[in-house]
């Protein structure tokens, strides 16, 4: 199929003006001055952008796409993600992954839910693992797994100082460390060592005992959650500053105030005060995880579920707020992912690449999507919708 999109204002992310794009099946043809692109012979779906924005899609690093919880027993499991529940949340490329629950929930689950998702027209990739140690894998190594599932990027999320964890020790830290690191060089992929931090005293101890005490490169590893307490978010800015990269997760309230909790906007411009490359820093939704509250006993209090829309909401907060450019936010939700999980098809709205870009109004409101060159989304209304909706 051929679409032509034509007249929006292009954010690659870099500002582009206002352009055409030529869409060809699922890849970018071409980027043009409008008017410049004209197809005879062939039908040619047009869809008129103009007074649009169009940017990278986001890529949500970290989403149970399965569904997360069970702290609080088996009536507390959280529901699968949707369809439509990614693409109104501007999201066209999702990384899935186990979260507290290794048992009653598989890898081979995880793997068919991404696969139905890719079918329903977003691109998937998932960790192998959950919180727990001995990972749980598909094949019985999570080298061989990154090796040869095409899907799989990495390990994770594996749980560190946390209650919930297994407790690793350093040597097994550097073991799962290593096996991401040589299954990624195996099968040609980034091997991340993605990892849980609770709200442990212990923080990312392994995390610079590894790089101090190993040769494995610290651009194997990322520690999400990052803005759970200011603690936390200083060690974080510290490993940035030695060159690695974080994961900050949003909140659907942009500016919460949570004692303790960091929003996205105050880690923000906490790395932005220590002169912390932001090129060195993702955003993700834990999407579908449960969000569980404990008291200082460990006993679980409250219970609530993360959802996609947080991204959009913080997107929008970020430029509005001048907290960053249009630019600087594209690259923390989406080309920053793309770079650093090797997903070189993905981030950026360039010929050549796949043809996953949304559409927001003057007011960064969410208005279309297309997602592997499908339209999905337009004029705020969902076109797609999952095999059981």
């Amino acid at each position: 199929m051929v679409t032509l999109v034509r007249g929006g204002e292009i954010f690659s992310p870099d500002p582009l003006g206002k352009k055409d794009i030529l869409i060809l099946d699922s890849k970018i043809g071409a980027i043009c001055k409008p008017g410049n692109i004209r197809i005879d012979g062939i039908t040619v779906y047009e869809v008129d952008a103009s007074g649009q924005q169009i940017i990278p899609g986001f890529i949500d690093g970290h989403a149970h796409i399965l569904g997360g919880g069970g702290e609080g027993g088996p009536s507390t499991r959280a529901p699968e993600i949707t369809i439509e529940d990614i693409i109104t949340s501007g999201v066209t490329t999702v990384i899935g992954c186990l979260g507290t629950d290794g048992t009653t929930r598989h890898m081979e689950s995880l793997l068919a839910k991404a696969n139905a998702l890719q079918i329903e027209g977003v691109s998937t990739y998932i960790f192998s693992g959950s919180y727990q140690i001995p990972v749980v894998t598909l094949t019985g190594s999570v080298r061989t797994d990154i090796v040869l599932i095409d899907k799989v990027l990495g390990a994770g999320e594996i749980a560190i100082s946390d209650h919930r964890s297994s407790q690793p020790t350093f040597e097994e830290f550097c073991r799962i460390a290593s096996d991401c690191r040589v299954g990624g060089m195996l099968g040609g992929k980034a091997g991340i060592f993605h990892c849980h931090l609770g709200d442990g005293n212990r923080r990312l101890e392994l995390f610079f005992r590894l790089i101090e005490e190993t040769e494995i490169p610290i651009t194997q590893l990322i520690p999400t959650h990052c803005n759970r307490n200011p603690e936390l978010l200083e060690e974080s800015i510290q490993f940035i500053q030695r060159g690695g990269t974080i994961d900050l997760t949003a909140d659907l309230d942009p500016n919460p105030q949570e004692e303790g909790h960091l929003s996205i906007a105050a880690a923000i411009r906490l790395c932005k005060k220590k002169n912390a490359p932001l090129t060195n820093i993702t955003v993700s939704s834990d999407a579908n995880g449960s969000l569980p509250v404990f008291n200082k006993e460990g006993v679980l209090t409250g219970l609530s579920v993360a959802t996609q829309k947080s991204l959009l909401a913080n997107f929008k907060y970020l430029i509005q707020e001048q907290i960053l450019t249009t630019t600087e936010a594209i690259r923390l939700f989406s080309t920053n992912a793309a770079s650093f999980y090797k997903l070189e098809q993905k981030g950026m709205i360039q010929a050549g690449k796949d043809a996953d870009f949304v559409f927001l109004d003057k007011n960064f409101d969410l208005s279309g999507a297309i997602a592997m060159g499908q339209k999905m989304m337009w004029n705020g209304e969902l076109l797609v919708s999952g095999t059981f909706s």
